[in-house]
């Protein structure tokens, strides 16, 4: 047999194994897992020395476009991404412009990423009190889910939630088998301090996590439980920040509620202190906590209380990061730096193992999105692999950026684990620092009837 690629002699990252062993690429898809499968190929990779991985999938991400290109587009965006190990995103609704809360705003969203994104993507739909009526038809359009904020976005175009537009949206989606992934803090109470503290002169990174306390999250989290108990809708608690959202979950899944954690790099790798020293380059909501959390929180994670890790990354115009630090955009541009920190906080530091880390980062995703045949390296799925060094450090330096703006919290942060190359169903768009192939992303849906991810 011929192969279209061979990837030889490499360590590859099973579900719950690394094996040496090649890998046999035919028409976009893992045909052969084996050793030594021989020289018959169109190309071949040697990645000795190399771990390959599942490509990693991003579930958290705002590439801003269409409408707020003056901050991040899906070009530049998906080739950060691309350079980061990333093989898949879906893009939140926020802050798209007009938000993805109807069909028109989705069909817009999606003719710009099928001609610029440089891989694969899903697109959610805004859960509003004003796109009720919409849900279905967004279902209909092929949305990955649906996005809700509790509390007060602070940006135009997306409303918040109430809690009858959670309710009744929540029995819809139930429905229709698609998820909830709900912005999780108390409204009032982050809105009352925010405007308490503008008006006494509290301007502090210190002040700002004292705006947002841990109960603004516990008291949403504990909350949403409850509706997901009530309505049987599967709900994604977004970039939990706290180890005792996560322990509320944990007990919830306990009792057959089908929710789940998502967490944000910069949680696992930043406390408070940090931020007071990166200042506001660091600020984000819910806020970085403190130390003890911080530990907390991977205890919470190497427990496998975490379904997955994602970037979050939320980039703005720079202008918007300077000034006092409460009223600085609250976001972190942080998509192609999410598998260097796993690898070197969780892989590197804690011991956490290369099939629970791809896990983490790509095939949970995959399973609980219904993604079929993407998520992991097995027979009959998608190509979609990253080669990465585990012992070739490196400092992320701003040239080295593919964001629209050359800024991240990282910039300057020794990783001790590079990736190589990039590779989306079989053909490589990132190699060596570069991409290395023209837009090549198709849009990607939840699939009911088709293999999925055991």
């Amino acid at each position: 047999m011929e192969y279209d690629l061979l990837i030889k002699n490499a360590q590859v990252v099973l579900s719950h194994d690394v094996v040496k062993a090649d890998i046999g690429i035919s028409n976009e898809k893992i045909v052969r897992i084996e050793e030594n499968i021989g020289d018959n190929a169109l190309e071949i990779i040697d990645a000795d020395g190399l771990h390959v991985l599942p490509g990693v999938t991003d579930a958290h991400v705002h590439f801003d476009e269409p409408g707020r290109t003056e901050w991040e587009t899906i070009a530049t965006g998906s080739a950060a991404f691309a350079a980061g190990g990333g093989s898949l995103y879906f893009d939140m609704p926020l802050n798209s412009f007009p938000t993805t809360c109807d069909v028109e705003s989705f069909q817009a969203k999606l003719t710009v990423a099928l001609k610029d994104s440089y891989i694969d993507f899903g697109i959610w739909g805004g859960l509003t009190p004003s796109s009720l009526d919409h849900v279905e038809a967004l279902a209909e359009a092929g949305v990955i889910g649906f996005k809700s904020f509790a509390c007060f976005t602070g940006v135009g175009g997306l409303e918040r939630a109430d809690d009858t537009t959670l309710y009744l949206g929540m029995k819809k989606l139930a429905k229709l088998n698609l998820p909830l992934m709900v912005h999780a803090e108390n409204a009032e109470i982050t809105r009352d301090l925010t405007n308490q503290f503008i008006s006494e002169g509290k301007m502090t990174a210190r002040d700002y996590f004292a705006s947002r306390p841990v109960i603004t999250e516990v008291e949403n989290v504990s909350r949403m439980t409850l509706f997901a108990e009530e309505t049987g809708c599967r709900v994604f608690i977004a970039h939990v920040s706290t180890a005792k959202a996560v322990a509320l979950v944990t007990e919830a899944r306990s009792r057959g509620v089908d929710i789940h954690c998502e967490t944000i790099g910069h949680y696992l790798a930043f406390n408070e202190d940090d931020v007071e020293r990166l200042g506001t380059e660091a600020k984000c909501s819910p806020p970085i906590r403190d130390r003890d959390n911080q530990v907390k929180l991977w205890a919470r994670m190497l427990q496998d209380e975490i379904a997955f890790v994602s970037s979050d990354h939320s980039p703005c115009d720079p202008q918007l990061k300077k000034g006092e630090f409460l009223k600085a955009w609250g976001g972190i541009t942080a998509c192609q730096s999410t598998l260097p920190l796993m690898l070197t906080f969780g892989y590197h530091e804690r011991r956490l193992s290369l099939p629970h880390l791809s896990r983490l980062t790509s095939e949970n995703m995959a399973r609980l999105f219904n993604i079929a045949n993407k998520g992991k390296i097995a027979l009959g799925y998608d190509a979609d692999l990253v080669l990465v060094d585990l012992n070739k450090g490196f400092r992320l330096r701003a040239e080295d950026l593919l964001y629209k703006h050359k800024m991240s919290v990282y910039v300057g942060y020794d990783f001790k684990a590079s990736v190589v190359q990039t590779l989306v169903r079989g053909k490589t768009i990132y190699k060596d620092g570069k991409i290395v192939s023209k837009p090549f992303g198709k849009h990607i849906k939840p699939q009911f009837n088709s293999k999925m991810s055991d």
